[in-house]
């Protein structure tokens, strides 16, 4: 067959790159005193950047999990079946410790190396990092209950993927899951009408409808219910010390906008054997910090996504040519690299500060508690609102080449949006803001302090500050702005942060453009005088 013509100003496959050679990121680990984690982060990025783990990603979403509620002979076996590259991907995850293994961990900055892994890993595929965090999360709830906590802590924490539906104990590593939404209330869980009704041998009975189950195939889940006391939760495993199965039926499995590698289902207790985690009527309580945990990730995980979109969009810029020259040598192309690589820096050095404030609220740091406590919240609602439309840039970087499947980018645009949803859509984030200042204002002066810490380093940031002080002392129609003050609060900490820690051409931008007002509605406004060139180097791929 005669050629009809010769294929030129393709862009390489973005592979064989050190995923982990982000500046920003090190640089966090390194003032969260986790340094001693960076040989195994960088090996985990050189694997996070190549071929293999690409396919992996790629075979685990085009073979999405099927649930299996019946056997052949019509037993019920609720299972769901998973394509092997998932396995893979879920292998690696925990072999580097990215779900409970902190927890076992006595090294400074343990919080903060495992977030640094979650940040390079989740690049390689979103989906499977949903039960790694949900079993990252589990373990402060489980402590609730000491007895149930020194028994499964070690197995969910082990660096080892045991996976098959068998007796927790006889396992040697455990994943955790969570099931707290129904149908009739969503995130007002205190609604929730499943019952729980307590035996004699100090288990509980669960009966009722879950709407949303994280990672169903998971060992273990931690669940609210109505107890006599009142809403309360429990520790159900599916299977039972007898090693018998528990009565948790797998109903569906969700068909959604993407997470197409992980199986999220809808779940019927039908006389369930549950433990109770805390006590009667404290179920909100003892699980908010498995849903500040979750909230933690849901900001890594957007930063991650943002990170990937960025370099992905240099890596095309720099060798595609059009007009002429190569993208990248394109003034407004270099706006809208920069703009995007901004974004993503500001994303990543906040969600590293949160992860270090755990680190020093779990070591006894009240400040630190505090900032975390209101920062979470402030975080997860705007930086979780950012990805989708960086999302969507990036892919738009690539132009028709990032709206087909086999770049990748589709898949980043489609995930984008669920760690906004998860744990608390934008006004639940936000409000739940507004209700730590209420609850505690001490919050507010520990997080004014830490604004405070770049005083007079930029005065476009010290205007963005002295406003916000004013703003969160007008009472007026408070809870109809908080989406606003909220912003301005999320906006002024990434401000600080960039300004203190964050590269000169980066800070400069970032107050230039979001606290300066320099800056339009969309990606790659960016004002006259920004060092694009030196933006866009930090998110040049290294080879690995």
């Amino acid at each position: 067959m005669t050629a009809t013509h010769e294929v030129t100003n393709q862009v390489p496959l973005p592979y064989g790159h050190d995923t982990a050679a982000d500046p920003t990121l090190l640089a966090a680990l390194q003032r969260a005193d986790a340094g001693w984690a960076e040989p195994e982060l960088r090996e985990l990025g050189r694997l996070a950047g190549s071929e293999q783990a690409a396919e992996w990603a790629r075979l685990a979403n085009e073979n999405p999990p099927v649930l299996r509620t019946h056997d052949r002979f019509g037993h019920r076996i609720d299972e769901v079946e998973f394509h092997p590259a998932w396995h893979e991907l879920m292998r690696t995850a925990v072999g580097y410790g990215l779900h409970a293994a902190p927890w076992r961990d006595g090294r400074p900055g343990a919080h903060s190396a495992r977030a640094a892994r979650f940040f390079v890993w989740g690049q390689v595929e979103a989906g499977h990092t949903c039960p790694i965090s949900m079993t990252y999360a589990a373990v402060p709830a489980l402590r609730a209950n000491p007895a149930l906590a020194a028994e499964l802590e070690p197995l969910l924490a082990a660096r080892e993927y045991d996976y098959g539906l068998r007796e927790p104990r006889t396992k040697r590593g455990l994943i955790a899951g969570m099931s707290m939404t129904e149908k009739q209330g969503g995130s007002d869980v205190r609604t929730n009408t499943t019952t729980a009704t307590p035996h004699a041998d100090g288990t509980y009975r669960l009966t009722g409808h879950k709407w949303f189950t994280s990672a169903p195939m998971s060992d273990l889940f931690l669940t609210l219910a109505q107890a006599p006391g009142g809403l309360s939760c429990f520790a159900l495993p599916r299977v039972l010390p007898d090693g018998g199965r528990n009565r948790l039926q797998l109903m569906r499995l969700k068909d959604k906008l993407g997470n197409k590698s992980n199986a999220s289902a809808e779940l019927e207790y039908d006389g369930a054997v549950g433990w109770l985690v805390g006590e009667e009527g404290r179920g909100v309580p003892t699980i908010i910090e498995m849903v500040n945990m979750t909230r933690l990730d849901c900001t890594v995980g957007a930063a991650s996504g943002m990170r990937y979109g960025a370099t992905r969009a240099v890596h095309h810029a720099l060798h595609r040519r059009a007009f002429g020259k190569a993208l990248v040598d394109q003034p407004l192309m270099r706006n809208v690299l920069a703009d995007l690589v901004v974004e993503s820096e500001a994303a990543t050095i906040v969600a590293m500060r949160l992860a270090r404030a755990t680190d020093r609220a779990l070591a006894g740091d009240e400040t630190d508690a505090l900032v975390r406590r209101l920062g979470l919240a402030v975080a997860k609602y705007w930086v979780c609102k950012r990805g989708p439309a960086h999302a969507a840039e990036a892919l738009e970087c690539l132009g028709g080449n990032g709206y087909v499947e086999e770049s990748g980018m589709p898949r980043l645009y489609r995930e984008a949006p669920l760690v906004s949803i998860w744990e608390g859509s934008g006004n639940v984030a936000a409000l739940d803001a507004l209700r730590a200042m209420a609850k505690r204002p001490e919050t507010v002066e520990a997080f004014l302090g830490e604004l405070d810490a770049a005083a007079g380093a930029d005065r476009r940031l010290d205007a963005a500050v002295a406003a916000l002080r004013k703003e969160l002392t007008d009472p007026g129609d408070l809870e109809y702005r908080t989406r606003r003050l909220v912003e301005s609060m999320a906006l002024a900490l990434q401000g600080s942060l960039l300004v203190r820690y964050g590269s000169p051409a980066v800070a400069d931008a970032f107050c230039a453009s979001r606290l300066g007002g320099d800056h339009g509605a969309a990606f790659g406004t960016l004002p006259s005088g920004v060092d694009t060139g030196a933006i866009i180097d930090r998110a040049r791929p290294v080879i690995a």
